[in-house]
């Protein structure tokens, strides 16, 4: 299965959001592995996002020039999300206090999804 497709199915069980709608999955004769989701829509806490996964092979990845902000309520639910999205992942910035915020974390979660989580 493909990082966008896992990645699309594992959200919404870590914070406040759905999946409204698979546009496409790939079928037996499409260009991508049978079952994956070429295309969909969904929702991040009030953000609505649309991603689309290529089966063409690119020499890029994902980039942190583009990452979801998520505004924790409590240090439980940062040290939660932050745990949950930094196994197998990496962290460009651990969590802990910084300059702008009494709490934050910078991870890229095991698909390479860019995720900020700041204590509000």
């Amino acid at each position: 299965m493909s990082a966008s497709t896992n990645a699309v199915k594992g959200v919404p069980g870590l914070i406040s959001a759905s999946v409204p709608c698979l546009n496409a999955v790939n079928g037996p004769n499409g260009p991508g592995v049978e079952g994956s989701v070429a295309e969909a829509s969904f929702r991040i806490g009030s953000q609505d996002v649309m991603c689309v996964d290529s089966a063409v092979k690119h020499e890029f990845s994902f980039t942190a020039a583009f990452s979801f902000f998520v505004e924790c309520e409590s240090d439980e639910e940062i040290r939660r999300l932050h745990a949950a999205l930094a196994a197998g992942g990496a962290e460009p910035m651990p969590l802990g206090e910084s300059g702008f915020s009494k709490m934050f974390a910078w991870v890229n979660d095991r698909y390479g999804v860019s995720w900020q989580l700041n204590l509000a």
